[in-house]
């Protein structure tokens, strides 16, 4: 469901599954990591019930320990992954909407000073990608959609706000998301630009506890 607030997206809204690419490149992964931690799972056991072969090193007490690790990593990337299987990202004539498959709301293209791209180097050969919306309006923190997306940096102008909302999309996607975006608000698009590594970073969940302790949603 979404806010009773907020309209639907139009019918001929356009439609980009993040969501579904994530999926499908992560649970792979996340089920591989999962095998690696049952397998140090069983050798853990297979040691402390005293019948693993020849005597244990350093060395294989250590292996098995990341291989733990990558268990619980896989784990977690598992639960993320079929959390945001269904998250889409639409395009209209009322703006930018972020749809998890449970909630959703529009950040309007009225309220917008600029939009722009940015990307930064992940690994080798790798990229990182976010549609950056810079709004002219005071931006709801601990909205329950939009909040995880807020960031709060110094402007890459000075007439834009600090505040700003960023939206992370996988690779694959950045021409379809462009080509969206100006369809509707080419006047202030901002172009393409080359971030930090690590340029995604992350919410402020400390922040958004404090703000929002006793507050129902």
């Amino acid at each position: 469901m979404s806010p009773s607030h907020t309209p639907s997206p139009a019918p001929d809204a356009t439609v980009i599954r993040t969501g579904r690419r994530g999926a499908v490149v992560g649970l792979p992964c996340s089920v591989l990591l999962i095998a690696m931690g049952a397998v140090g799972v069983f050798g853990a056991v297979v040691i402390a019930t005293g019948n693993q072969k020849g005597e244990s090193t350093v060395t294989g007490f250590a292996g098995l320990v990341f291989m733990l690790a990558l268990g619980v990593a896989g784990v977690f990337l598992f639960i993320a992954n079929w959390a945001n299987r269904n998250t889409r990202i639409l395009v209209d004539h009322t703006g930018l909407w972020v749809d998890s498959g449970r909630l959703r709301n529009v950040i309007p293209r009225q309220s917008l000073a600029g939009v722009g791209l940015h990307w930064s180097k992940f690994g080798r050969g790798q990229k990182l990608y976010s549609l950056e919306l810079f709004p002219t309006v005071p931006i709801d923190r601990d909205d329950p959609v939009l909040w995880t997306l807020v960031r709060d940096e110094e402007p890459l102008h000075p007439d834009l706000p600090r505040l700003r909302y960023r939206v992370p999309f996988p690779t694959g996607f950045q021409q379809q998301v462009v080509t969206a975006v100006q369809q509707y608000v080419p006047h202030i698009w901002l172009g393409e630009s080359e971030r930090a590594e690590g340029h995604i970073g992350r919410p402020d969940i400390k922040g958004h506890k404090e703000r929002t302790r006793g507050r129902m949603h």
